[in-house]
């Protein structure tokens, strides 16, 4: 008889599990490259304000950027593999960290399911990157390849974004809104979070935080949603 055999059958030794604080430190910094990229492109959206060619020569612009020391495009493609990245790294954190927490709460309140309480924002955190993960996919379809764009043109920006937003598509320009206040929700958690997590905030600083990251939230879904609305009621 085997020493296994003996010994009852022993279990296989358990894999080693990811710490919780390196899983909050990758949603952190991936989080942080992100949030950089948005605040870039809603920048670069606003210039839609300045006429067709502004934001077209933007467009043309980005594909340009480091040559000839990288070609046609190249920055634009190093930017959409660190942002796949990110993504990739922020959701699995995110993922774990959730079995996790819902393993260390097995038992259900007295009286039937009762939520713990919370902020509305860190409730909706899920279904909110439930949403922006659709709308991200949407919106590659539309203004980046062209497929789901009534115009699709490359590089006609001004052209594409008018077309996606036409009055006659309304329902778009509702998906685009939500999509942003549900991006604005989770920005302002996520800010709060990260910096805690990064060793940033205390007590202290608690409600000075928090206001930022509304303030930051805020002005970040104003300056998404005011292209869409700008363009279906006619100023642009």
């Amino acid at each position: 008889m085997s020493d296994k055999s003996r010994a009852g059958g022993a279990a296989e030794p358990r894999r080693p599990r990811t710490p919780s604080a390196f899983l909050k430190f990758v949603m952190a910094v991936s989080g942080v490259f992100l949030l950089l990229y948005v605040v870039l492109h809603m920048i670069g959206n606003l210039k839609i304000f300045f006429g067709p060619e502004s934001i077209d020569e933007y467009a043309a612009w980005l594909r340009t950027l480091l040559e000839p020391a990288l070609p046609y495009g190249g920055m634009l493609w190093i930017v959409r593999v660190v942002l796949l990245v990110s993504a990739i790294a922020h959701i699995w954190a995110a993922t774990v960290l959730t079995l996790r927490a819902r393993r260390a709460r097995p038992i259900k309140y007295a009286g039937g399911s009762h939520k713990v309480k919370g902020s509305y924002a860190a409730r909706t955190m899920r279904w909110g990157g439930v949403i922006i993960v659709l709308f991200v996919i949407y919106h590659i379809l539309d203004l980046t390849v062209g497929v789901a764009n009534p115009n699709g043109v490359h590089l006609e920006a001004y052209n594409n974004i008018s077309a996606g937003f036409a009055p006659d598509r309304w329902y778009i320009t509702l998906f685009y809104i939500a999509a942003v206040v549900a991006l604005g929700l989770h920005v302002r958690h996520g800010i709060f979070s990260g910096m805690q997590t990064l060793g940033w905030s205390s007590n202290s600083r608690e409600h000075t935080i928090k206001t930022v990251a509304t303030a930051f939230a805020v002005v970040l879904t104003l300056g998404f949603i005011s292209v869409p609305l700008a363009v279906t009621f006619g100023v642009v």
